[in-house]
């Protein structure tokens, strides 16, 4: 029996937003913002990861549970040259949850 359905990579991930809180002081008071564009996690669906700035050629992103964001705000997509769009969020973080950060780097020697 042959297989009609095979598996696709599916770099683009839709986060649904949450209900608008009704004050955004109160939301400022027991969260933190950072902005970025959302991916999926790749082997953990309990987590987000958030790339700062994806036209970059030094990435840095964020990596979040999900259980603790509790807003997200769409922003403008980014455009590129070629026309590829990626989406741009706010996500509000609570504070006192525990994220990691990460930064890409060259290894390679130091001249004087």
């Amino acid at each position: 029996m042959p297989i009609k359905h095979f598996p696709e990579e599916h770099e683009k991930f839709e986060i649904q937003a949450y209900k608008k809180p009704k004050s955004l002081k109160l939301l400022k008071e027991s969260h933190i913002a950072f902005t970025g564009s959302p991916r999926k996690h790749p082997y953990d669906p309990e987590r987000v990861i958030l790339i700062t700035d994806p036209y970059s050629k030094i990435t840095s992103y964020y990596e979040f549970k999900t259980a603790d964001i509790s807003y997200v705000e769409e922003l403008v997509n980014l455009v590129n040259m070629d026309g590829e769009t990626v989406p741009m969020v706010i996500i509000w973080v609570k504070k006192k949850s525990i994220g990691a950060r990460a930064s890409l780097f060259i290894v390679d020697d130091t001249t004087l």
